[in-house]
């Protein structure tokens, strides 16, 4: 159940980032906060107005001074009186007017609360709140562009646009279903199908579109595996373009897992070079290949890195022979600076990729970015692209299964299910923007926002 504005405690954070800066600011969010100001400052600063204040503990002594800026309910982020206090950046300073803060009747934020109650007080809805944490978690350029369409609301247009249609198809077959007595049969209706089918086409176009928000999001993984000596490693750094790992004509330098983020065309990419697979007598080395194999099974992709100028057919059969059956592969010839062979793709099998690249001069491996972006079904961030989750694509995929099935359900005329299939489609949409959701979903999502946000 709800709570009223004057039912709910007064909450309080530092919304700067942890260590030294030249300004820090103190967050306050609560049917409180006049009253803190009044004892804070000495007076209740006029409404989105910068005043220059000192800022004073509770024995009246000045803890700092800075900018003070009042946004009074409903006018605010949160919805609620809202005071930032914007002093120097310095860890202590913050901390003591914190604590000031809370004497005065203020208690610490959670994770995520501010922007916790500006969804609870109709001022973002679940989508919109997501993609605040996403802008300030962009790795890219593109990533915050796209959390930005998202905050202003860009997604969440498009999935209600998509909710209305389908509460108008679905009050249609309701209607015809509370007038059996009618010689005319609504249900036979061909325009009844034709929506239902183009709606089908919308949510599809949707999911696609959410799909390339997701990996702005979350990215890929991509495992690099293979022999000792095939050049995992030197492909590691080629792709960071830094000296990541070391490079070693010693078999078995990696024993451990090295993860790496990088950015193809703002695609968050988490490449790990793994320890070389190899029988080995060594319990150290044996533990990386066994962290190896567990790091395949989680990728979204291997690659699998062979050495073109030695290993023979045999040997490389041998080798897929020992990835997870599941895994999706691509063949990476290495060292073509050796073996002649010319770069880029060499064949695709069986929707297997072959790439040919020299990590130790850098051909080829243009061929391979593009080859990742392709095979993850990443396109060049548009216009229309916004951020998005896992989540929305589970919603989004839940409401075309049911979507389908309501389709089956009007083409044999049973219109009570058909209608049923529909409402699950619509609560599905519906938890994207959080018009229906669940207690324990808001406290997942709220707890990976950070401390001021």
């Amino acid at each position: 159940m709800s709570t009223t504005l004057s039912d709910r405690d007064t909450i309080a954070a530092i919304a700067t980032p942890p260590g030294i800066g030249g300004i820090g600011i103190v967050r306050v969010s609560g049917p409180s906060v006049p009253k803190i100001a009044c004892a804070l400052l000495g007076h209740l600063p006029v409404a989105r107005y910068a005043h220059f204040s000192r800022f004073r503990s509770v024995d009246g002594s000045t803890l700092d001074q800075g900018l003070a800026l009042y946004f009074p309910s409903p006018h605010s982020f949160t919805g609620e009186h809202v005071l930032e206090l914007h002093g120097h950046g310095g860890p202590v300073v913050l901390d003591t007017l914190l604590q000031a803060v809370f004497a005065h009747g203020a208690r610490p934020a959670h994770p995520g609360e501010f922007s916790e109650r500006a969804f609870l007080n109709g001022k973002l809805d679940l989508a919109q709140a997501e993609a605040v944490a996403d802008l300030i978690e962009s790795a890219s350029v593109e990533a915050a562009r796209a959390a930005l369409r998202s905050l202003e609301g860009e997604f969440s247009k498009r999935v209600q646009a998509i909710t209305d249609q389908l509460i108008a198809l679905r009050l249609h077959i309701e209607a015809a279903l509370d007038f059996p007595e009618e010689e005319i049969n609504f249900l036979a209706d061909e325009n009844l199908s034709t929506q239902a089918q183009q709606l089908t086409d919308q949510i599809n176009a949707l999911r696609a579109a959410t799909r390339q928000g997701q990996l702005l999001h979350d990215g890929m993984t991509v495992v690099l595996a293979g022999r000792p000596n095939a050049g995992k490693s030197s492909l590691l750094n080629a792709l960071t373009q830094r000296d990541s790992a070391i490079v070693s004509a010693v078999p078995g330098t990696t024993r451990d897992v090295l993860r790496e983020r990088i950015q193809i065309d703002g695609l968050p990419l988490h490449v790990l070079d793994t320890a070389g697979l190899r029988e080995s007598t060594d319990a150290i080395e044996s533990e990386g290949v066994r962290r190896a194999h567990a790091a395949m099974q989680r990728a979204d992709r291997v690659l699998l890195v062979i050495d073109d100028s030695e290993e023979v057919e045999s040997g490389v059969q041998a080798l897929l022979a020992q990835l997870p059956g599941n895994v999706r592969v691509t063949l990476v010839r290495n060292k073509i600076d050796r073996s002649g062979r010319a770069p880029g793709l060499v064949a695709l099998i069986a929707g297997r990729a072959e790439m040919a690249i020299s990590a130790q001069d850098g051909r080829g491996l243009d061929a391979l970015r593009a080859h990742l972006k392709e095979c993850m079904g990443f396109q060049v961030v548009g216009e229309g692209t916004f951020s998005a989750r896992r989540r929305h694509l589970e919603a989004i995929e839940s409401a075309r299964v049911h979507l389908s099935a309501a389709l089956v359900q009007l083409k044999v005329q049973r219109g009570e299910l058909a209608a049923e299939e529909l409402r699950h489609a619509q609560q599905a949409l519906d938890e994207i923007t959080g018009k229906f959701t669940s207690d324990d979903l808001l406290g997942r999502i709220f707890s990976s926002f950070c401390i001021g946000k």
